[in-house]
């Protein structure tokens, strides 16, 4: 059997996990976060890569009193006069220079772990958890991750699914790619003409993966995102050498499920 290493040591440590929360828009996911009132983990401050009204993370940090961080990324780009992308090798150190001022954050407030709710820049700094608008157990014949990236919702309804899922995953240096931690309870697809009939009109189907997008925060994200925090925090997660998750030592290839909690 492989060694397991736990994603927070609890016992070890005796202490709260501390989380870095990191944000782009309305941070409802970070807000879960904070209602839930978890003696297992705690928010050492919030940081976001919008300095602009659009993001409401020093709203969010005024209000719990912690402290918050905006550092814009579109600025940051525009000065270095390098394309907002990590497809490039100039884009790539750009982000990753980027990444240096958060990573000297995470060392001062002794973090734990990243949790990235809705923040919608890659990220080149390890250790985190991400919240995904998709069922990442779902994979091809050739193995490959389905419904991946921005447009996952409408993918995955374009794809025909009857139902949708959101999932927590460990960050890693691709898109969606890292090891699987949990997957929520379904929501299902509800279409008010065939799909074969919506494919002929894309701003409507897109409109209705925002809608379908919308409802799957409460049912899945919300959900997902505090109790796998939770679970961190209790060092009840723990990852194998193959990268698989284990919940309280068993394995889960397919993702923790919130009925087995």
């Amino acid at each position: 059997m492989s060694a397991l290493t736990p994603l927070f040591d609890a016992k070890a440590k005796g202490r709260p996990l501390r989380l870095a929360a990191f944000m782009s828009g309305s941070g409802t996911n970070i807000r879960r976060l904070l209602e839930r009132k978890s003696p297992h983990y705690e928010i050492a401050f919030i940081f976001s890569d919008v300095a602009s009204d659009k993001c409401q993370g020093q709203n969010i940090a005024r209000e719990y009193g912690l402290p918050y961080f905006a550092y814009d990324t579109r600025r940051f780009h525009e000065l270095k006069g390098v394309k907002r992308t990590v497809t490039t090798p100039e884009g790539l150190a750009a982000r990753r220079e980027y990444d240096r001022v958060a990573a000297r954050l995470v060392a001062a407030f002794q973090v734990d772990l990243i949790a990235l709710g809705g923040y919608m820049s890659f990220l080149t700094l390890p250790g985190g958890v991400n919240v995904h608008p998709a069922d990442l157990s779902l994979s091809d014949a050739g193995g490959n991750r389905l419904f991946v990236g921005d447009d996952a919702v409408y993918d995955a309804i374009l794809a025909g699914r009857k139902e949708l899922r959101s999932s927590t995953l460990w960050i890693d240096q691709g898109v969606d790619s890292g090891p699987l931690l949990m997957v929520s309870e379904p929501l299902p697809v509800e279409l008010p003409a065939p799909l074969a009939e919506l494919k002929n009109d894309d701003a409507r189907l897109r409109e209705l993966a925002d809608q379908h997008q919308e409802r799957l925060k409460e049912r899945g994200d919300w959900v997902v995102f505090p109790l796998t925090m939770e679970l961190i925090g209790q060092g009840r997660l723990a990852l194998d050498q193959s990268g698989l998750a284990h919940l309280d030592g068993k394995p889960r290839p397919q993702g923790v499920r919130p009925s087995e909690i």
